[in-house]
């Protein structure tokens, strides 16, 4: 299972305290400041937003889906006060979120995807295979849950849930195993989802991805809608950032990096108009509304990887706002799959 957010390091009393994922590689693209105002997207426990309040004195409007993550962000309120202000809710809706603060723009945005270590170590979350809890796998506290899908999604939708945002080849087999074990009772626990699919695919010793990662993945992207959440809210973040105010996007898998990557591409050279009846709505439509900071991806260190085995498929995407205006959101151009979107 990929997760974001960073990794709890542990001593002998329990959690000690939070890594975030490639968090200097994250401050030296936003390149904080004394003044200036960022967003941290997807706040967890904190981490980029304690590096970017250590680095400057800047303000942070943290925005988190999850309840839990209100907890952290007191701890951090009471050590940078007036500096750090929390708020419960979608990342995507951020520029809605800043109006209501009073930001009409920022000079950074910084979004960390796929699951926090914190969620992923939590049994009753239902995320994790290899802990037994209920399979809830919600990062809010609304709406179904992943035991909803399982137990009454068809075989067709749950095998195109698995083939598309797994990225799983035997997603039939395992939607057709999954239907035939709710018919001896409701899926659950996240043990008996992990059973089921490691019945079908067996387990390689010369392996160490559990066989129920892609399934696990899916129904969570599927659930939480993660990746429409990412497209918009990059569209957002273009919104919002002042000329010179600097994305950084680090994600765990190849739809979400996908995302990322066609994103800042197509919004960093100069685009032609579609057609030639379609009328020229001004040549500035056109030019490119970031800069990128890095051609290539930018992965953690060895060391990191070491210190947060979490961290090795992470990726980081960095872009510098230009003052061309933003690009209008194509999701089908982004790469967003069709099964990811509303019905």
């Amino acid at each position: 299972m990929m997760a974001g957010r960073g990794v709890w390091l542990t001593a002998a009393g329990g959690p000690s305290r939070h890594i975030p994922v490639m968090l200097s590689e994250v401050i030296e693209a936003l390149e904080p400041r004394d003044g200036k105002h960022f967003i941290d997207g997807t706040f967890g426990a904190g981490g980029y937003s304690r590096g970017l309040l250590e680095s400057a004195r800047c303000n942070v409007l943290a925005i988190d889906r999850d309840p839990g993550a209100a907890k952290f962000a007191k701890l951090l309120e009471s050590d940078f006060p007036g500096r750090l202000k929390f708020v419960l809710g979608r990342y995507a809706e951020m520029r809605e979120i800043a109006e209501r603060e009073g930001l009409a723009a920022v000079d950074g945005v910084a979004v960390d995807l796929g699951v926090s270590s914190m969620q992923l170590d939590a049994p009753e979350r239902g995320f994790s295979f290899s802990r037994d809890g209920p399979l809830d796998m919600r990062m809010g506290d609304g709406g179904q849950t992943a035991s909803d899908l399982v137990n009454e999604l068809s075989e067709d939708h749950l095998a195109t849930i698995i083939a598309t945002l797994g990225e799983e080849k035997r997603a039939r087999s395992i939607a057709r195993a999954i239907v035939a074990r709710r018919k001896e009772g409701p899926i659950t626990r996240t043990s008996e989802l992990a059973d089921t699919v490691a019945r079908v695919l067996g387990r390689r010793h010369d392996d160490p991805k559990h066989p129920a990662t892609r399934t696990f993945q899916a129904l969570r992207l599927y659930l939480n809608d993660e990746l429409l959440e990412l497209a918009r809210g990059l569209s957002a973040a273009e919104h919002l950032l002042e000329p010179k105010g600097r994305l950084a996007v680090v994600t765990f898998h190849s739809l979400e990096d996908r995302i990322a990557k066609r994103f800042l591409a197509s919004r960093s050279t100069a685009a032609p108009r579609s057609s030639r009846h379609v009328p020229d709505q001004g040549r500035s439509t056109f030019l490119p509304s970031f800069r990128l900071l890095n051609r290539r991806p930018l992965s953690p260190t060895k060391e990191e990887i070491r210190l947060n085995p979490r961290a090795r498929s992470a990726r980081l995407r960095a872009g510098e706002r230009t003052e061309a205006p933003p690009h209008a959101l194509n999701l089908a151009n982004l790469g967003v799959p069709r099964i990811a979107l509303p019905a």
